[in-house]
C-alpha cells in the first residue's frame, strides 16, 4: 500500500512542530518586525530608510532640517530595508 501524505518522517516532523506550538514554542517562520523611520534628505531627495526607531528620533531629525517627509513604517528586521 503506499504511503499517504500523513505518513512518514515530513507528516512526523509535522505532528511534532505542532505539539511544540501547542505548548507554547515560537513559531519559526514568524518575521518579527520594527518600526523604522524613513524620508528624505539633501543628500537622497526620494524617501528612503534613515534608521530604526530607537536609533535616531524623528522629531529631532525633522527639527533638526536634515530630513523631512518622516514617516515611520513597521518593517521586517531581518536587514536593513536600503
Amino acid at each position: 500500500m503506499p504511503k499517504g501524505y500523513a505518513e512518514g518522517p515530513a507528516a512526523e516532523e509535522a505532528e511534532r512542530r505542532l505539539d511544540e506550538l501547542e505548548r507554547g514554542a515560537p513559531r519559526q517562520d514568524a518575521a518579527t518586525d520594527r518600526p523604522a523611520v524613513f524620508g528624505s534628505t539633501e543628500d537622497e531627495p526620494e524617501p528612503h530608510f534613515l534608521r530604526w526607531v530607537g536609533e535616531v528620533d524623528a522629531d529631532a531629525l525633522f527639527a533638526s532640517g536634515n530630513a523631512w517627509g518622516l514617516t515611520v513604517q513597521r518593517v521586517v528586521a531581518a536587514e536593513n530595508p536600503r
